[in-house]
């Protein structure tokens, strides 16, 4: 569903939209929503100024016709965030409509002082219950009760025989680099690449996902990056719910050290899937296990960018990658 095709008449609606349009319902946030409704940005109460002017570069950039932000939590906390995102947005030329404060099923504004509209004790907005909310889920969106389901959905779910599997991938690993160190790439490619070709073709045709000592050697082997970007060139819209399952499997069972690249590819699946709020709590979960990880700091440019998936497609192909040596 297009988030353009959601009504937005008045605050009220704006509130009741925002939930469904970053996938949960925010907490200790400031989301900024562009007026056209093209985009949605969460941004964390903690932010810090470098992140805020970032992002309030890449919204000038894209050149909005204004935007509405919304903050949630107390007054002592989200008006302070509010005032420093208006600030950075204006110095950006970005010229905010509306700015809200939400917390226990109300809304306040800090644009308008008419108390007619706007009481001292906020307006009341049953979320769930609105028009807004029943079009949204008519049109596939979902609203978690907050961020902590989705990162519960991507929690480790290994356990013993997990754990056994990945010491016997390492262990396997060490035995080539003590061998032939110098061979160690290549060799990670050419049983990589097959490896990944195999369980992605298995998953797409039946379903299956691999076992644990599977999952455990591909874990390993994903710190290679030609055979991370096998499976990344091979993620093609008609099998993007098939990668979801896939990379959400994956990242969930493997140590913590191989986390990264299961998870941007988790990430990057998510977001052409057009699930957002999964592929933020992804990239984060990438970033927290390697914040200097090109794939996941590529994502973060590409999801701050505000562009939607259908504009960035993925003109490569498994045949333009070199072959392993």
């Amino acid at each position: 569903m297009n988030p353009n095709t959601l009504r937005l008449r008045s605050p009220a609606d704006v509130v009741c939209a925002i939930p469904y349009l970053v996938g949960f319902h925010p907490a200790d946030s400031v989301v900024v929503l562009a007026c056209d409704g093209a985009y949605a940005v969460r941004l964390d109460l903690t932010a810090a100024d470098e992140l805020l002017g970032h992002v309030a570069g890449l919204i000038a950039r894209r050149g909005p016709d204004g935007v509405i932000l919304a903050g949630y939590g107390p007054a002592g906390r989200v008006t302070p965030m509010v005032e420093r995102v208006r600030d950075h947005l204006h110095d950006q030329g970005v010229r905010v409509r509306e700015a809200l404060r939400v917390e226990g099923g109300r809304f306040w504004s800090y644009l308008c002082t008419d108390t007619a509209c706007c009481p001292p004790e906020g307006t009341f907005v049953d979320v769930a219950a609105s028009p807004v909310a029943t079009t949204a889920i008519a049109g596939g969106l979902v609203a978690l009760p907050g961020r902590g389901e989705l990162e519960r959905m991507l929690a480790p779910a290994g356990g013993p025989g997990m754990r056994a599997a990945t010491t016997r991938a390492e262990r396997r690993l060490k035995e080539w680099a003590t061998r032939d160190p110098e061979r160690v790439p290549a060799h990670m490619a050419r049983e990589g690449v097959p490896l990944v070709r195999k369980i992605i073709d298995r998953a797409c045709a039946s379903g299956t996902l691999p076992g644990a000592e599977e999952t455990a050697w591909l874990g390993v082997l994903l710190s290679s990056l030609r055979v991370r970007d096998e499976a990344w060139v091979r993620m093609t819209d008609p099998h993007l719910q098939t990668h979801l399952r896939l990379w959400r499997h994956v990242l969930t069972r493997v140590a913590d050290p191989y986390a990264a690249a299961p998870a941007s590819l988790l990430s990057f699946a998510a977001w052409r899937a057009g699930e957002g709020a999964l592929a933020n709590i992804a990239l984060d979960r990438a970033l927290s296990t390697d914040p200097r990880y090109s794939m996941a700091l590529l994502l973060r440019e590409l999801f701050l960018s505000g562009l939607p998936p259908s504009s960035v497609p993925l003109n490569l192909t498994p045949e333009d990658l070199d072959e392993p040596a």
